[in-house]
């Protein structure tokens, strides 16, 4: 016989399951600026390979540094979207467990604790890759302005 829950007993577990819902939907939008970024570190990655084809000397050099850069980037975007996907998929994970806990009455806080700080963890780790990216795009910036500002002065 499957155990049934009591409509009162429904609502407070509809309650604690909101919580990574909205985590979810949050993480979902980070998400999608996330892809976006990453479509423009590959679109310029590209633009610039096709500059560097056929260059030569300082000019080359200054295009390869800049795609290295890029790369970099490319790498870092990978892991944050990696790790936010990745708490997303560990929150929907808690409200799995959140229901089971319920449908079983089995004591489970210490495992939802768990599951929960993990995503949590997770967020955190993608958020930190999210701002080292912001970081090295600032490397990217620098080198192109001090190329711009070179020309300038020769």
């Amino acid at each position: 016989m499957t155990p049934v829950l009591a409509q009162d007993s429904i609502l407070p577990l509809i309650q604690f399951a909101i919580t990574p819902v909205i985590l979810i939907s949050g993480l979902g939008s980070l998400v999608i600026a996330m892809t976006n970024r990453l479509g423009r570190i590959v679109d310029r990655t590209r633009l610039l390979a096709v500059q560097a084809r056929p260059a030569n000397g300082p000019e080359r050099a200054n295009l390869e540094a800049q795609i290295k850069i890029m790369f970099r980037r490319a790498k870092i975007m990978r892991w944050a979207m990696t790790l936010i996907v990745s708490s997303m998929f560990v929150s929907g994970a808690l409200i799995a467990v959140l229901f089971a806990s319920a449908l079983l009455h089995a004591p489970m806080a210490g495992i939802i604790l768990g599951v929960f700080i993990t995503s949590v963890a997770l967020m955190l780790g993608g958020l930190a890759a999210f701002v080292a990216d912001v970081i090295v795009s600032l490397k990217a910036l620098r080198v192109e302005v001090a190329k711009t500002l070179s020309d300038i002065e020769d």
